[in-house]
């Protein structure tokens, strides 16, 4: 089949603004609903009381209803005794006994002041006098201790007005006005499909290639973060007829169409062809200069907007936000979006591709001197985990080809008012740390783990831009573990064991019983015989350079940045032998060389050690419960 090109790859503001004018987008309709079903929604007109709130002077005390000027002169040493009326005013209850001159009326709070009255007495001022009366002990000024009609809300006065969303004030309010129904834009639906023979909806089961859906629930979530309808299609194969069915029954039932998927050039992709024939103007853009998101194709088909998302979830984000949000807010009736922002510092050199606007997103943690430190989290558009991890991102400009290490840069926030988390660990990643993290979050105390590898945990803790470096690093020289690398800002607090070894299939004559020794020579006489590395920085890469001696077999350069990828592409076959933990090996029942202990440790700043989530870790460290935790999952506490 001939693969279709991009068209013409615009920039982001060009893409943007032809979008917006193909599609001139406005609210989709009006509709009334019950006050009890306002929540969430877009009030399309001012609303007005027809009452006052309250509706009638009210005491805002317990006390007696009493004419000012009759206690003027009113203390503890002369108080002034007034006649009771006889009646006792409680909410619900329409006075009937006017207040005159020398009487009082015994009125409960939120009760209607009687006709003559015009200040309420505390009760806590007052004693019981004889005869039925009262004895004031205090002064009151005219209007004291009452509120009168209207001072809450006058009637005619707007109380919300055109685009607000409702929230739990808004209806207290509304409800305060008698208000039982409002009129309300109605939500925008937008069809949500997903296309690709390899999509598996959550909650089913993985075949071999495929993996789950996770573009069409996180689509339809910020759907509903911005006030739309989402209508879920689900995923379509890559059968072009059933594309087009869903297609125009989506557009049919729909105010808006998202597909995710289906945006690049290769064989088979039809979905460009089947968008272009929906409608007048139809395609607008296909290809912008973005990173992520180059594969975004945009179209109008008489009226609505018909978006192609790229099918991995990081791009598709991006895009959706930038790209589709504004179009949908103004279908819903919303206000434009407002993005918090703040300054924070690049501790690292961040890459780009020149002529390509760039969105890295980054973590929030605090530096050296209290500063706000921003952490790329560089997991590639394929990447859904990144979301979790990041507090927003930074731009970089399409004429720039990186941001250079140092850099005050302006985070875009995806949450206002961001906590910076109590601990910050950064460095190598492992499964041993989860019970003693879990024993912290227990405690209420937020902690963030980057995975930046053993030397880049290292460098960050030198910085001090971290609590924590995980890290096992063999020193070449001395045979020691970890401590040389460190200088005299940070302490080495022992953790725990791993058994580091080779990983292969069960069953693999290269290397079954074999050590781990004889298996590498195994494996580098035999030209067939596939590695998976691991990335730079990698105290793991140490022990495999050492093993390799400068020699670069088959699969050198595949270099994932965890033990349970190496594992995984063995167990996939995607290579036959690599070097990871027994602990990542175990569950997949992979067969496993092992070539001895390492220590994975802790680097911590000197100037952190007193913090308080430092101490925690340090102290669930040493639990007994976490020791036994870490045994089970096949590590030997230090």
């Amino acid at each position: 089949m001939r693969q279709d090109q991009f068209l013409t790859v615009l920039s982001r503001d060009e893409a943007l603004a032809r979008f917006e004018t193909a599609l001139a987008a406005g609210p989709v309709g009006v509709e009334t609903v019950p006050l009890a079903e306002s929540l969430g929604r877009v009030v399309a007109g001012s609303i007005a009381p027809a009452i006052d709130v309250p509706p009638f002077d009210r005491s805002t005390v317990d006390g007696f209803a009493v004419r000012a000027g009759d206690v003027a002169t009113a203390s503890d040493g002369a108080p002034v005794a007034l006649r009771l009326t006889g009646e006792t005013i409680a909410c619900g209850t329409p006075p009937r006994i006017a207040v005159t001159p020398g009487t009082a009326t015994t009125i409960a709070t939120g009760g209607p002041i009687p006709r003559g009255a015009d200040a309420v007495v505390m009760v806590e001022w007052t004693d019981p006098g004889a005869d039925g009366t009262v004895m004031v002990r205090r002064a009151v000024a005219q209007g004291g201790n009452l509120a009168f009609a209207g001072t809450d809300l006058a009637r005619g006065e707007v109380i919300l007005r055109r685009g607000t969303t409702v929230t739990s004030r808004e209806i207290g309010m509304m409800a305060a006005c008698g208000i039982g129904a409002v009129e309300v834009f109605r939500r925008p639906k937008v069809a949500v499909i997903s296309t690709g023979d390899e999509l598996v909806a959550p909650g089913g089961t993985l075949a071999p290639a495929q993996i789950f859906d996770a573009n069409g629930p996180i689509v339809a979530a910020a759907i509903a973060e911005n006030g739309g309808e989402a209508i879920a299609f689900g995923a379509i194969p890559d059968d072009e007829a059933k594309l087009a069915a869903a297609l125009g029954r989506a557009l049919a039932e729909c105010d808006m169409v998202i597909l995710s998927g289906g945006t690049s050039k290769g064989a088979g992709d039809y979905t460009a062809r089947l968008v272009a024939r929906l409608g007048h103007p139809g395609i607008v853009a296909h290809g912008v200069a973005l990173k992520p998101g180059k594969p975004l194709c945009l179209a109008v088909a008489d009226g609505k907007a018909v978006v192609v998302l790229p099918g991995f979830p990081t791009s598709a984000m991006f895009t959706f936000h930038e790209f589709v949000v504004p179009s949908l807010r103004r279908l819903a009736g919303l206000p434009p979006r407002a993005d918090a922002s703040l300054e924070a510092t690049l501790p690292v050199r961040v890459p780009s591709d020149l002529g390509r606007t760039e969105f890295v997103m980054v973590a929030l943690a605090e530096g050296a001197d209290g500063e706000t430190v921003a952490h790329p989290v560089f997991k590639g558009s394929g990447s859904i985990s990144a979301f979790a991890q990041a507090d927003g991102f930074v731009q970089v400009d399409a004429l720039a080809d990186h941001l250079a290490a140092g850099t005050r840069a302006s985070v875009t926030l995806f949450a206002p008012n961001p906590k910076l988390p109590d601990l910050v660990i950064a460095g190598s990643h492992c499964v041993g740390l989860e019970p003693v993290v879990d024993v912290l979050a227990a405690a209420g105390l937020s902690v963030r783990t980057l995975a930046l590898g053993s030397m880049g945990g290292v460098q960050a803790a030198k910085r001090g831009e971290c609590d924590l470096a995980p890290l096992h690093l063999l020193h070449a020289e001395t045979g020691v573990w970890n401590a040389p690398f460190l200088d005299a800002s940070l302490d080495l607090v022992e953790g725990w064991r791993r058994v580091q070894g080779v990983v292969f299939r069960k069953g693999d004559a290269r290397f079954e019983g074999r050590t781990a020794e004889e298996a590498v020579a195994a494996a580098l006489a035999d030209p067939d015989c596939l590695m998976v590395n691991r990335n730079p920085g990698a105290g793991t890469r140490i022990l495999l350079d050492r093993l390799l001696a400068g020699r670069r077999p088959e699969g050198w350069g595949n270099q994932p940045r965890s033990h349970a990828a190496v594992c995984t592409a063995v167990a996939g076959g995607r290579a036959d032998w690599g070097l990871a933990i027994e602990a990542a090996a175990r569950p997949l029942g992979l067969g496993f060389a092992p070539l001895g202990d390492e220590h994975y440790d802790f680097a911590v700043p000197k100037a952190r050690r007193d913090r308080p989530a430092v101490r925690a870790f340090l102290e669930a460290l040493a639990r007994p419960d976490v020791r036994a935790a870490l045994e089970r999952l096949g590590f030997r506490p230090a």
